[in-house]
């Protein structure tokens, strides 16, 4: 069993935040699993079963998500197995801008998380931080 059941994030504007997040999540082989009678969220199921939900609440307090006030600073998923680990995050970094996201750490690309860590850090137009890691 996953140790992780889901992860739930809230937005203030579903229509902007999904996009970035359909893109990105298709990528890395998440399957977009989302409810067509549910206006107020989207969900992308993982291989492994782990799901991902981002709801447009009406309980949000706020606009827009801050990674750096207390709560989730940003998600960590691994790119899916394969060969050229590093060709495939190249390619995700080339595509990013177009997506909704902007590269962050860019100057220590691909080792902003250290010399022996190799991954590709996003943030979307709301604030939402995603490190993309070659395991």
């Amino acid at each position: 069993m996953h140790p992780l059941h889901h992860i739930e994030l809230w937005t203030h504007d579903l229509a902007a935040a999904a996009p970035s997040f359909d893109w990105l999540l298709g990528r890395l082989g998440w399957r977009d699993t989302s409810d067509p009678t549910w206006a107020a969220g989207r969900t992308w199921q993982h291989p492994s079963g782990l799901y991902l939900v981002l709801e447009q609440s009406p309980a949000v307090v706020g606009r827009g998500h801050d990674r750096l006030r207390p709560g989730l600073n940003h998600l960590a998923l691994n790119l899916p197995p394969g060969s050229d680990g590093r060709a495939r995050l190249d390619d995700l970094r080339s595509d990013a801008p177009s997506q909704g996201w902007s590269e962050l750490f860019g100057e220590d690309y691909p080792h902003a998380g250290g010399p022996s860590h190799t991954a590709l850090f996003l943030e979307n137009e709301q604030g939402f931080e995603v490190e993309i890691v070659v395991p």
